[in-house]
């Protein structure tokens, strides 16, 4: 194992020295007590800028314009930093995506549209896989049983991920929606969206895709996939903090047919006119329902800029090399110790994550945690390796990962 260790820790070095984002990891606050953070697919480090962004905006646009912000600009910063992200991370032109709710309540809003769209022309069939984010598949039962609709399940490899022929073998004529992850959540799988998206289409549904573990990491073009609808977080690779508000992608084609059910005033065509009636803006706005949180978009405005100005395919680049090495010390140090690795191997068709399993994992990760390590362990023998380009060195991802050799 030490000729093994050297090894990595000669090629660590090389590829540290040689990264061109390296100098990216100093616009991060440092965290007191973490030896290797391997967690930034959950939840990503906050920026200094995001720190100074915050109080500033407390002491200057909150503290001295006050209520006079909405006027400046709050008003239609939902729409704005939609546009941002379709630019940066989706590929999605302007007037199709918003900031507001969180993941879960979007994508309730935008399948629920759907369904409700497609129940009008009798089709009653919601498409999404076994292994699919709990919340996906909680949202689509729950529909199911307001609308009357029928749940059909793809069985995924946990493992692996939906494959385009699985996809093929289920639809037909009665799919109402397909709702699908695009980075699979639990072994880091990268669906073939373009393909996918086209054989649902050819079925005559839309597809709703998830891409909570994409955006800021995995390029994805929404337009030139012909995709329907979308949804994602801003707190993982976007560097949105805890909780930060969600986007929702609505394709301008679907705007004006799809109704989302969360009638609210600021999805109202002239919110401030207040009148009786919902009557739905005509734009992407139909999505939004309350008044959107202004105040947690703050962070997440400065890890836009800082995705900007990177630009993602060289994220994505970095990324790959990132889980690439990582495989690498896996191999080395961790497979003769029985763990598994349940991610694929082929950067074609990973995300930004990397899933180890081994049956005791859940008190290893215990473990690693209290040396200053941190994983994410899921369930049942799981720790996935989250490796965030912008603030995760090639060293860092070795010392995490020599801990967890360590251990066993």
């Amino acid at each position: 194992m030490h000729a093994d260790l050297a090894e990595q820790a000669a090629e660590a070095r090389r590829l540290d020295a040689a990264d061109p984002l390296a100098a990216y990891r100093d616009r991060f606050l440092p965290a007191e007590g973490v030896v290797a953070y391997l967690d930034g697919n959950s939840l990503g480090r906050p920026l200094r800028a995001a720190a100074e962004r915050v109080a500033r905006f407390v002491h200057e646009d909150w503290g001295t314009r006050l209520i006079r912000g909405w006027d400046e600009g709050w008003i239609d910063l939902s729409q704005q930093l939609g546009d941002r992200i379709g630019r940066l991370a989706l590929g999605a032109a302007p007037g199709q995506v918003v900031v507001a709710d969180s993941t879960t309540v979007l994508l309730y809003k935008l399948a629920r549209a759907a369904v409700d769209h497609a129940l009008t022309r009798g089709r009653r069939e919601i498409v999404l896989d076994t292994d699919n984010f709990p919340t996906d598949r909680y949202v689509a039962e729950g529909i199911a049983a307001e609308r009357g609709a029928v749940l059909r399940w793809i069985p995924a490899d946990p493992a692996a991920g939906v494959t385009p022929e699985q996809v093929a073998a289920v639809v037909g004529p009665g799919t109402a929606l397909v709702v699908l992850s695009h980075v699979a959540y639990r072994s880091g799988f990268l669906a073939d969206g373009p393909e996918i998206t086209r054989i649902v289409h050819d079925a005559g549904a839309p597809v709703l895709w998830d891409l909570s573990h994409s955006a800021g990491s995995v390029p994805v073009d929404l337009d030139g996939w012909g995709a329907d609808l979308a949804v994602g977080c801003s707190y993982k690779y976007l560097g949105g903090g805890p909780g930060a508000p969600a986007f929702g992608y609505l394709a301008t084609r679907h705007q004006g047919v799809l109704a989302q059910p969360v009638q609210g005033w600021f999805g109202h065509r002239a919110p401030f006119e207040m009148g009786p009636g919902h009557e739905p803006a005509p734009d992407v706005r139909a999505l939004l329902s309350g008044t959107p949180p202004v105040f947690a978009t703050v962070p997440l405005q400065a890890g836009l800029d800082l995705l900007d100005e990177v630009g993602i395919d060289a994220v994505r680049a970095k990324s790959v090399a990132l889980t690439g090495f990582a495989l690498r010390v896996a191999d080395a140090l961790l497979v003769p110790h029985g763990v598994r690795v349940a991610s694929p191997r082929d950067p074609r068709r990973r995300g930004g994550h990397v899933t180890l399993c081994r049956a005791d994992f859940a008190d290893v990760n215990d473990r690693l945690w209290k040396r200053g390590v941190i994983g994410d362990f899921r369930a049942p023998d799981g720790i996935r390796l989250g490796l965030a380009p912008l603030s995760t060195s090639f060293a860092e991802v070795l010392a995490g990962m020599t801990a967890l050799a360590e251990e066993l």
